[in-house]
Order: C-alpha cells, then sequence, then structure tokens
C-alpha cells in the first residue's frame, strides 16, 4: 500500500492483484459520475470491470505471451467527493501525483471529467504528454450545458492549459452530433482525428496499417513524448458496449480498439484510464468484460515491453 495518509475503497482488485509498493504498474478507481450530462452510474464502473477481471486472472495474453501477475498494484478506489467536480478534482490531485511518483498507472473511472485533473498530475511530474483518446464524442466543447466544466469539455481544457502536446493529440472514433469548431478542434490545432466512419470496415493490423503509421510518423515528429491513452468506452457501439451514459450508435468495433493496443503497444506509453463504464445500463455484462479486456490487454503489452528491457 502506498505510504501515505490517504483511504481507499477496497471491493476486491483487478486480476485478483494485491496492493503492494514495489509492482511497476499501479491501477486504482476514481468512482466520480458528478459530471455526466446523460445517464448516472459510472461512479460503479470500477467495481464491475473488477469483478469481470476474474475472468482473466490466469490467463497468459495470446499475442504477447506474458500476463502482468506480480507486476500490478490495486490500490483500490479513492475516497473522493461525489456531488462536486472541482472538489473532487482537488481531492483527487495529491493521490494521482502520489500514485503516479510509484506507478505506471491505470485509472478505472468514472466519468470521463476526470482525466483532466490526470493529466494535471502528469504535467506536475513529467510536463506535456501525447494524447490518445478514444470516443464517441470529441469532448472540445467550451462549457458544459451551462457549466464551465465537465465531461465533454477535457481534451479543450487540457489544451488550453498546455498539459497536451497539439500535433502528437490523436483522437479515435469520433461520431457524435456537434458543431463544427468544437468536432474539428483537434485537427485545427494540428492534431489529428481518425472519426469512427473513416475506420469502417478496417479492424486488423493490416487493414488499419496506415493508420498506425501516421500515429507512429506523429509521435516521432514530437521527438516520442510520453504518451497517455484515455479510453471512453463509448467509443465502442453500443453493441459491443451497451452500459455507457452516452451511447452512440456506429461505433468502433471491440476487435478494432484491441488492434490499436496490441500494435501500439511498443509506443511510449506512460499511463492510461479507461471511463464511462455505467453498470446500471449494462446488459449480461458486456461493457464490463470488454473494458476489463482492453485494460489487461494494455497491461500485458506493457509487462512484454518491459520483459525485453530487463537485464538477462
Amino acid at each position: 500500500m502506498p505510504n501515505h495518509d490517504f483511504a481507499y475503497r477496497s471491493m476486491g482488485t483487478f486480476l485478483n492483484a494485491p496492493a503492494v509498493k514495489s509492482a511497476p504498474f499501479g491501477l486504482a478507481g476514481v468512482n466520480f459520475d458528478g459530471a455526466v450530462s446523460n445517464r448516472p452510474g459510472a461512479r460503479f464502473g470500477p467495481q464491475s470491470i473488477r469483478l469481470a477481471s476474474q475472468m482473466l486472472c490466469d490467463a497468459i495474453h495470446p499475442l504477447f505471451d506474458i500476463a502482468p501477475h506480480g507486476q500490478l498494484s490495486d490500490v483500490g478506489d479513492l475516497l473522493l467527493p461525489n456531488t462536486s467536480i472541482d472538489a473532487m478534482r482537488e481531492a483527487l490531485m495529491p493521490h494521482a501525483c502520489e500514485l503516479l511518483s510509484r506507478y505506471h498507472m491505470v485509472w478505472l473511472g468514472g466519468d470521463h471529467s476526470v482525466t483532466l485533473p490526470l493529466l494535471r498530475a502528469m504535467h506536475k511530474l513529467h510536463g506535456p504528454v501525447a494524447l490518445i483518446h478514444f470516443d464517441a464524442h470529441c469532448d472540445t466543447w467550451t462549457s458544459h450545458f451551462g457549466e464551465l466544466s465537465g465531461h465533454g469539455t477535457w481534451v479543450y481544457e487540457a489544451v488550453q492549459e498546455g498539459l497536451l502536446i497539439p500535433q502528437a493529440t490523436i483522437q479515435v472514433g469520433i461520431r457524435s452530433s456537434g458543431e463544427r469548431d468544437a468536432r474539428e478542434y483537434v485537427n485545427d490545432i494540428g492534431g489529428r482525428i481518425f472519426t469512427a466512419r473513416q475506420l469502417r470496415g478496417l479492424e486488423s493490423a493490416s487493414q488499419l496499417a496506415s493508420v498506425f503509421e501516421e500515429i507512429r510518423a506523429r509521435m516521432a515528429a514530437a521527438g516520442n513524448p510520453r504518451i497517455y491513452l484515455s479510453l471512453d468506452i463509448d467509443c465502442l457501439d453500443p453493441a459491443f458496449a451497451p452500459g455507457t451514459g452516452t451511447p452512440e450508435p456506429g461505433g468502433m468495433t471491440s476487435a478494432q480498439v484491441l488492434s490499436f493496443i496490441e500494435e501500439l503497444a511498443d509506443l511510449n506509453w506512460c499511463g492510461m484510464d479507461c471511463v464511462e463504464v455505467s453498470p446500471p445500463y449494462d446488459h449480461a455484462q458486456l461493457t464490463a468484460n470488454v473494458a476489463a479486456t482492453l485494460v489487461w490487454t494494455y497491461l500485458c503489452g506493457q509487462a512484454a515491453k518491459q520483459s525485453r528491457k530487463a537485464p538477462l
């Protein structure tokens, strides 16, 4: 357990991983959904993802031929205010800075408003980062239903605060309605948007090769910076992830997103979050299962990369 006085909730762990100080990878739940604009329930996401991960607790990844057993510390869910976004973000910052100083972190949301303070904490420790953002929504609105900040503004805020490297900011799966300035914001600042429409029919590694090449070229041009992965589960079509607050038809397949995570595992990742899993709207744990698999795949890819770096 991290050596501090912060309190955590424990409701079972991801892959049955204990809370330990010496693991290279850490995982924590950020169970806040006070900024949702449609259906609530994402505060219960961390618990449902952990439960779904039990099917993977003795599994070896078929591509990476490794599992993160013994390399992962699950510290539980952070105790945070659940009615005020400002109070939540203020309370989250010391937790995030402490954990980021110890681990390569994976965060389970929660709604997408939690990503902004995580990026602020990352910036405090490492400066601006690159971003690969999977989502149905651009999250670049300048206000949130009359409020200054919410789960649909965090990308805009992160850019305005200098937390992200604009030309290394990439969005994948965007498809929701919205005004042009919001929809094209990332393209306009020099980043890149791969919409769900553009990705239709492209699922395997070979079919997506040109997309991966462009992502790699952008990261190389930016000096191979640290890359943060923010994965809103509603990037997936509701057929694959019905349990989310703002579902959008016409989305990505689970195989598409797995291709991205698997094929780009060797990039300079510095952490990820998986957000917007809302168990009250899930069916047969479809959403929790795919979320657990995506997180597990990310961890296996990073564990494989670390094992290659280990001295013989």
